[in-house]
């Protein structure tokens, strides 16, 4: 029995060669082939279900447009469109890190300005890295919040449908982690 499933798996890098001719049954075949193997590889790196559908349609629109450029005497197009669906989603992966440091940076300042009802605007200049050393220092109940407000994009209300929580644990949880931060971070308060 193993033989005949391991006969009925398409040829990849046959499918591959046609592709490159602009055989577009050969890419429907290829596609359905490895769909499967490039969307789990995307979603391990990108961790969210619709970004990796995006990115896995991206990779495989540019499989599709740079197929030509694939070589078979240097390795497999199996490992060809791994390799570059794994790169297509750390990209994706550090685009969405930039903007969400940038969030976070301008949520942080709002909240002072919110809560703490500041009379001078608060210089700060953060970088990446110690926003995530700031974000360590919170519970792991307050950096799940955070993380589903100002990563994920959610507002309150979804961050507590996503967390099975009341709204108000939810905006107490943002609150305290978000003055836990202000603190770490060393921004005053006034």
């Amino acid at each position: 029995m193993p033989d005949d499933d391991a006969s009925a798996a398409p040829d990849v890098d046959e499918l591959m060669q046609r592709v490159a001719r602009g055989d577009q049954e050969a890419f429907a075949g290829l596609y359905d082939a490895l769909a499967p193997l490039v969307h789990g590889l995307v979603l391990r790196v990108v961790r969210d279900p619709a970004q990796s559908e995006e990115v896995t349609q991206e990779v495989f629109l540019e499989v599709w447009r740079q197929a030509k450029r694939f070589d078979a005497d240097r390795g497999h197009a199996r490992a060809w469109i791994t390799v570059t669906a794994h790169r297509r989603a750390v990209d994706r992966v550090r685009a969405a890190q930039s903007s969400t440091d940038r969030d976070l940076r301008e949520g942080i300042l709002e909240f002072q300005e919110s809560y703490d009802d500041v009379e001078h605007r608060v210089q700060v200049a953060l970088d990446s890295e110690r926003v995530h050393r700031a974000l360590e220092s919170l519970t792991e109940a307050q950096r799940q919040a955070i993380r589903l407000a100002y990563y994920g994009g959610y507002t309150y209300p979804e961050v507590a449908r996503a967390l099975g929580l009341p709204l108000g644990t939810v905006k107490t949880r943002i609150r305290d982690g978000m003055i836990r931060l202000r603190d770490a971070l060393g921004v005053s308060h006034g």
